[in-house]
């Protein structure tokens, strides 16, 4: 993205650990409560690459800096000297500046142009080859981008961005994992990539899921979500906490790919790899569901 210097603005549309921080700042000093206000390390997801100063791990650093120094004097006040999230169109690099949205437009199949309001006729005043920073929460992570705003420079009271999205559902049964792996990797891999991606993992049991550790590293990312359909287990109570959310047990059947494909944010262009029963099972499922062969692909 364009750059002028090490200058950067930044925003969102809130800011939810401050807020945290500021509800609870009368609770009482024990460890549960401290440990609820440290700050959470950024995710690799949501640094934008863009070499901002300063970036999301300096913030990181300097939050993580306050709150031990509150921590060690057990004095919860301490917290709220951070600087508070701005209420008007003057950015800065040290902070992020809430706007609402007044607009999305659906431009193409995957593209989406989104108005922020800006108060009264203000301007973002950016200079030539600034950009911004946009950040929210998707499925539940703190996501960042940096955007370069398509308005007018001297556009009042609002301005615009362009946002690119797409979606993949992927079906694999067993080894049938193997080719998902590197096109997820090459989507992680591209800053600029904002496809969405669904991953459906069908196992017979839970010890035989491969790459257990590769998978919950690409679970991390805001646009990677990760399901796994276990054949053979009876019950979600013998797995591991951080599993059973994201967990069916049965085979992956008509009413369960409905259910997935409800939970997609658009109709997904569909990868699936498995067996041979596997993959003509898929393909019967999704066609019920109203996904026709051209969204479809079997390796």
């Amino acid at each position: 993205m364009p750059r002028a210097g090490s200058l950067l603005s930044y925003m969102s549309v809130f800011k939810a650990r401050l807020k945290s921080a500021h509800n609870q700042r009368t609770m009482s000093g024990n460890e549960h409560d401290w440990l609820a206000l440290k700050p959470q390390e950024p995710s690799p997801s949501q640094c934008c690459g863009g070499g901002c100063k300063p970036c999301i791990y300096d913030v990181y650093e300097k939050e993580l800096a306050q709150w031990e120094r509150a921590k060690a004097k057990q004095d919860k006040s301490l917290l709220m000297e951070k600087k508070e999230q701005s209420n008007n169109s003057e950015l800065n690099p040290d902070t992020f500046t809430a706007f609402s949205i007044s607009s999305v437009e659906q431009l193409t199949e995957d593209t989406y142009q989104y108005r922020f309001e800006l108060p009264g006729n203000s301007s973002l005043c950016l200079s030539l080859g600034q950009h911004i920073v946009l950040r929210g929460a998707v499925n539940g992570l703190e996501v960042q981008r940096a955007y370069t705003p398509i308005s007018p420079g001297n556009a009042e009271g609002y301005f615009e961005v362009l946002i690119k999205h797409g979606e993949l559902l992927m079906l694999a049964s067993g080894t049938g994992l193997a080719p998902m792996l590197p096109i997820l990797q090459s989507i992680t891999d591209d800053e600029e990539d904002e496809t969405f991606v669904t991953l459906v993992c069908c196992f017979p049991t839970f010890d035989k899921i491969y790459l257990k550790p590769l998978l919950q590293d690409l679970a991390r990312y805001w646009n990677i979500r990760i399901f796994y359909v276990l054949s053979q287990e009876t019950s979600l109570e013998k797995l591991p906490w951080s599993y059973q959310e994201n967990t069916y047990t049965g085979r992956l059947n008509e009413g369960l790919m409905k259910t997935i494909l409800n939970s997609c944010r658009r109709r997904p262009f569909v990868l699936i790899c498995g067996s041979p029963v596997f993959n003509e099972d898929m393909s019967r499922y999704l066609k019920a569901a109203g996904i026709e062969e051209d969204s479809c692909f079997v390796f």
